[in-house]
C-alpha cells in the first residue's frame, strides 16, 4: 500500500513552493474558500495520473499561467521501500520521473499510486454530459488495466483518423474499411471492460447509497452503449451515410453512458441535493471498494469538501464509512476547522491538522 509521506510543491495553481510531510492516518486541510485546500487534493492526484482533476490544460495549473511547475512526492510502500515520484511541466512539455528515472511513456505510472478523489465537481457525473460518466469509467479501469488505457488511447487516435476521412466527404472504402477494421478491435475490448465494471459496480453503489443516505429508496445505474445492437462494424456499416453526411463519427463506444436513476425516476431530474451527492459519493466509495479489492490494499482517498451539501444525519452515516475498516491514507478538506476537529479527534491517533491561507500550509497541533 503506497503512503504519500511527503509532498514537495514548486509553481502549482496558488502554491508557491510547499514542503509537508503528512500521517499515515487521516489528513485533514482545514481554510477559507479560495485558500488553497483543494489545489493541495490536486497536486497529490495529479503525481498519482499525470494530470489535474479540474483543469485539462496544465497553463492553468501553474502559478500566474507561467505554464510551469513541479511536484515531488516520497512514497513508502509495506514492503519497507521508499520511491519517490515527480512530475515536472514546462515549455518542453511533462517528464514524469520515478527516483530520477524517466517513464518512457506517461501511461506506464497509471496505477501506479492508485487514488480515488470525491469532490463537489462529482455532482456533474449526474447532471453533466455523457463525457464525464465515460471519463469517470476510463479513469478506474485505466488504473486497473493497462491494456484498456492502451485501447481507448488507441481508439482515440483511430476515431480521429476516421472523422478525418469523413471529412473529405468522397472517403476512400478501402482506407475506411481498414481503420473501421481496427477501431473494432479496441472498441470490442473497451466495451467489454465497462459492461463488466457497471454490472459488478451495481450492488455496491446500492449499499454504500443505503449506507450514506439512511434510506431504503432504490437507486439503479444502467450502462448504455451502440455496441448494445451489434458489433462495432456492423453498426459503423449501418450508419456510414449518416456519418458521410456528418462529417464525423456518429455511433460507437465514444457515445457510450451511464443512466442513474432513484425510485425508478431520472436521478438528475427527480433527485434533491442530498440524494444527488449522496449517489455520488456512494458512486465514488465503490470505485474505491472495487480498487481495494483489485489490488489487495486501500488506494489513497482524496475527499474535497466531502460534507457539503449533506445534512447531519448523512454526515454522521458517511463518517462511519469513512472511519470503518479497508481504509488507508486519507486527505479530508473542509472550511469549518471546529467541524473537522469535532468528528475526527475521536477516530485516531494516526492524524494531521494543515491550515491553508493563500497558498500557504500551516501544521497545527493535533
Amino acid at each position: 500500500m503506497p503512503v504519500l509521506d511527503k509532498i514537495i510543491i514548486s509553481g502549482f495553481k496558488n502554491i508557491g513552493f510547499q514542503e509537508l510531510a503528512f500521517s499515515s492516518g487521516i489528513n485533514c486541510i482545514t481554510g477559507d474558500n479560495g485558500e488553497g485546500k483543494t489545489n493541495l487534493i490536486d497536486a497529490i492526484y495529479y503525481l498519482s495520473m499525470t494530470k489535474s482533476a479540474f483543469s485539462q490544460s496544465d497553463k492553468f495549473n501553474s502559478l500566474n499561467g507561467c505554464g510551469k511547475f513541479s511536484l515531488s512526492g516520497l512514497y513508502s510502500f509495506e514492503n519497507g521501500l521508499s520511491n519517490r515520484y515527480s512530475v515536472s511541466v514546462s515549455e518542453a512539455g511533462k517528464t514524469v520521473k520515478v527516483n530520477d528515472k524517466v517513464y518512457e511513456r506517461l501511461s506506464d505510472h497509471i496505477g501506479v499510486l492508485p487514488i480515488v478523489l470525491v469532490s463537489p465537481n462529482d455532482v456533474s457525473l449526474v447532471n453533466g454530459f455523457g463525457e464525464e460518466r465515460r471519463k469517470f469509467m476510463n479513469a478506474i479501469i485505466s488504473q486497473l488495466d493497462k491494456d484498456y488505457l492502451k485501447a481507448h488511447q488507441g481508439y482515440g487516435r483511430l476515431l480521429q483518423q476516421r472523422n478525418s476521412i469523413l471529412k473529405s466527404g468522397r472517403p476512400d472504402p478501402a482506407l475506411l474499411e481498414a481503420v473501421d477494421s481496427r477501431l473494432a478491435v479496441h472498441a470490442a475490448y473497451i466495451y467489454d471492460k465497462r459492461s463488466y465494471f457497471a454490472g459488478k459496480m451495481l450492488p455496491i453503489v446500492r449499499q454504500y447509497y443505503k449506507d450514506v443516505s439512511g434510506t431504503g429508496e432504490d437507486v439503479d445505474m444502467v450502462y448504455r452503449s451502440d455496441l448494445q445492437k451489434g458489433d462495432c462494424l456492423s453498426v459503423l456499416k449501418d450508419t456510414l451515410d449518416r456519418d458521410i453526411a456528418m462529417g464525423h463519427t456518429t455511433s460507437g463506444i465514444h457515445r457510450d453512458d451511464m443512466e442513474f436513476t432513484i425510485e425508478g425516476m431520472p436521478l438528475r431530474k427527480c433527485g434533491s441535493q442530498g440524494q444527488q451527492k449522496s449517489f455520488t459519493v456512494a458512486l465514488k466509495f465503490a470505485q474505491f471498494s472495487i480498487m481495494r479489492d483489485e489490488y489487495g490494499f486501500p488506494p489513497l482517498m482524496l475527499l474535497d469538501d466531502l460534507f457539503d451539501k449533506l445534512d447531519p444525519h448523512r454526515v454522521s452515516n458517511l463518517l462511519k464509512i469513512v472511519i470503518g475498516t479497508g481504509f488507508g491514507q486519507i486527505f479530508l478538506t473542509d472550511c469549518n476547522a471546529e467541524r473537522m476537529r469535532r468528528m475526527v479527534d475521536g477516530m485516531t491517533e494516526e492524524k494531521a491538522y494543515f491550515q491553508a491561507c493563500k497558498g500557504s500550509f500551516t501544521v497545527l497541533e493535533p
